[in-house]
């Protein structure tokens, strides 16, 4: 039997025998993408017990090389990877993995492969309709569409924007970052926060052919410097928020949902109002609460999560709090579907750490919950059966 196929058959069979935290009605799959080194070989897969907030120990669901970002498709059967290289087949591109997801046993089934068509891919998103795969290209300074086969393969590229131009940091903004991608939930418009350009690029998406479009307007500026990095949607789709990850600042944009345009409200630190940022700082992962009423993101070097409310009239921020991840460069996280947990995910240190989510505050507490896994990265959630 093959060692992969015995170690995910003994854990299933100690959820089996435990008979309490990982009954399908109370618990989640978590599937953890990291960078692969001596201490992680691909995606790996635990169990989050709803009730008590605490994780099974991890098992790897999948090898695959540098599987830094995931998302899942809405029905839950398939996962998709950006595998984070330079070079793939012999052409200056990334790829994106295609996985089947065995829900009872968390397993993960290699389906196929397609190139990136950029180097560096560094975020993915599933269109709310199964159709596609949206990719970041970071290296490469790109998006591509990747339409979703009918066994949830991935058919070669059928869209790629190549970005040009730069900014005024000269480490970092010498030419474009395409560092993540997103869709609005009606698919009409996607939006491409990139690094190197101090802007969020706006296209118009067509699900149906998997194209993107100009759009007009055509970006969102945020301050010069700023390097804009991960978006996220307020779930009334009126709102919708930037981290910029070289100035230490989530930007609040209110969403026209007719033209896709962004206008923006204010822009906040995420840093407490008594710290200085330090050059070694920057931030990585913004989310949105599933109630819409609170906003996280994740200070790598200040090592912690910050917490705002959301004014849900106008969109607008209050800082709350930061709480300390207990370790390293939290690089991702995820909020269950619940809303209960928010789950960190410390890069430097190889550890994975639970947060129970006050649901009339929003401030973090910790579990005490936390598995050891090598240079995890993303965080995301799938229903077990």
């Amino acid at each position: 039997m093959p060692i992969k196929l015995f170690a995910f058959l003994a854990f299933a069979a100690v959820t089996i025998v435990s008979g309490t935290a990982f009954q399908p009605a109370k618990a989640t799959l978590v599937y953890i993408g990291t960078y692969t080194n001596t201490k992680s070989k691909g995606v790996y897969v635990s169990r989050l017990d709803l009730a008590q907030g605490t994780l099974s120990a991890p098992v790897l669901a999948a090898e695959s090389s540098n599987p830094s970002f995931l998302a899942v498709h809405p029905t839950r059967d398939w996962l998709y990877a950006v595998n984070e290289i330079g070079n793939y087949e012999g052409k200056p591109s990334g790829s994106v993995s295609a996985f089947s997801v065995n829900r009872e046993t968390g397993a993960l089934t290699l389906l196929n492969k397609q190139p990136s068509v950029g180097g560096g891919p560094a975020h993915l998103v599933v269109d709310h309709g199964g159709k596609n795969v949206l990719v970041a290209n970071y290296g490469g300074g790109s998006v591509a569409v990747l339409p979703i086969a009918a066994d949830g393969g991935l058919k070669p590229s059928t869209a790629f924007v190549q970005h040009t131009g730069s900014s005024v940091n000269p480490d970092r903004q010498k030419e474009p970052h395409a560092h993540s991608v997103n869709v609005d939930a009606g698919d009409r418009f996607a939006y491409v926060a990139d690094l190197g350009l101090d802007k969020v690029m706006i296209y118009r998406f067509d699900a149906a052919k998997g194209t993107l479009a100009a759009n007009d307007p055509a970006f969102a500026a945020t301050a010069a410097g700023a390097g804009p990095r991960h978006f996220a949607i307020h779930p009334t789709e009126r709102f919708a928020y930037v981290i910029n990850e070289l100035q230490n600042s989530v930007t609040a944009f209110t969403r026209d949902a007719s033209t896709g345009g962004l206008t923006m409200l204010h822009t906040v630190s995420t840093l407490p109002p008594d710290v200085k940022a330090l050059p070694t700082y920057s931030t990585a992962e913004v989310l949105v609460h599933p109630t819409g009423r609170f906003l996280y993101g994740s200070n790598r070097g200040h090592d912690s999560i910050s917490v705002f409310t959301i004014d849900q009239s106008t969109g607008r921020l209050t800082f709350v709090e930061t709480v300390p991840t207990g370790g390293s460069t939290p690089r991702g996280f995820g909020i269950d579907p619940t809303g209960a947990y928010l789950i960190a995910g410390n890069q430097r240190s190889d550890s994975v750490v639970v947060f129970r989510i006050d649901r009339d505050s929003g401030k973090l507490t910790a579990t005490g919950s936390r598995i050891d896994v090598g240079a995890p990265v993303s965080v995301k959630f799938v229903s077990a059966r």
